[in-house]
């Protein structure tokens, strides 16, 4: 269940990106709440996951989905380079990620 906590905190993270690129410096006050409210909620979840994933894991697989799920989002939402090498790139990340959760690294 933690993992899955952990998975909703990248996703959280991926929303206040977005809403800080809609926040425009902080100068829109909705875009700026909601991103505020989705940082809180990310690291809100990550600090539930550390109870029981180790910290270094959680925070590389917390990271490295958010990394990953942002470099996609920006692609869709603001028309960011979808490069082969980019893409791969990103495969690579979340490999790392499975590798994490599947090398036994949990107590």
């Amino acid at each position: 269940m933690d993992w899955v906590i952990l998975f909703i905190g990248s996703v959280c993270e991926v929303g206040w990106l977005v809403g800080m690129k809609y926040a425009d410096g902080f100068t829109r006050l909705w875009p700026s709440v909601v991103m505020v409210f989705f940082m809180a909620a990310s690291v809100g979840c990550l600090g539930i996951a550390v109870k029981t994933i180790p910290a270094g894991t959680a925070y590389a697989a917390w990271t490295g989905a958010s990394i990953a799920a942002a470099t996609l989002v920006g692609v869709y939402l603001f028309n960011e380079p979808a490069t082969a090498l980019r893409l791969g790139s990103i495969g690579f990340i979340m490999l790392g990620i499975v590798g994490l959760r599947l090398g036994g690294v949990d107590p």
